[in-house]
């Protein structure tokens, strides 16, 4: 009786091994871009991450840590190795002491997230609304650049070596951020449009 149909087992088992050789392969390649895809699509649906009885909270700002952040923005931070968020009511880590101790911020919540790749310090405060233009007067002499966002909003910034600071002034709101080794991709312009929501 003829073996008509029959297979042969080591083509089989050849065929099986480089099917799972490239899709291990396929794999490999798309691993480096997951962040990127998952920040597309937070950022495609972060219109609709407020909650629907917060929609008269937004011109307030954020409340918390978590509403800082795009739902994108949370999980690339989430998922870093070793990360951690410490949620309290700490001065803001920017070295102008004399800009802090001039404005007199009060905080309504700082975010500390710490990873084996570095650290990242975000301040939300109410701030007097000449705080701007005392930026623009002091921050030049102390190393940063300052640059207008909007018409009543200003940004100011700093690096040196592995640490980048961002400060953002208007509208009564102080946002400061010390990113040091650890600089997710648009991190304060992210953050920042959680705070100066139109």
């Amino acid at each position: 009786m003829s073996r008509r149909g029959e297979r042969s087992a080591w083509l089989a088992w050849t065929f099986g091994i480089l099917s799972a050789g490239v899709v291990a392969g396929l794999v490999w390649l798309a691993w480096p871009v997951l962040p990127a895809v998952v920040n597309a699509a937070g950022d495609t649906l972060g219109g609709q991450s407020a909650e629907v009885g917060d929609e008269e909270n937004l011109s307030e700002g954020p409340a918390d840590c978590r509403r800082l952040y795009s739902d994108a923005l949370w999980a690339g931070l989430s998922w870093e190795p070793g990360s951690d968020l410490v949620e309290d009511r700490s001065g803001p880590a920017v070295t102008a002491g004399e800009l802090v101790d001039s404005v007199a911020p009060e905080v309504r919540f700082t975010c500390t997230w710490t990873s084996e790749t570095g650290t990242i310090v975000t301040t939300l405060a109410d701030a007097g609304t000449d705080a701007g233009e005392l930026a623009q007067s002091m921050l030049p002499g102390l190393g940063y650049g300052c640059a207008t966002v909007t018409d009543d909003r200003m940004r100011c910034t700093r690096a040196e070596g592995d640490v980048f600071e961002t400060l953002e002034l208007g509208d009564g709101r102080w946002l400061s951020t010390v990113e040091t080794a650890w600089h997710p991709e648009r991190y304060a312009s992210r953050v920042a449009e959680a705070v100066w929501r139109d």
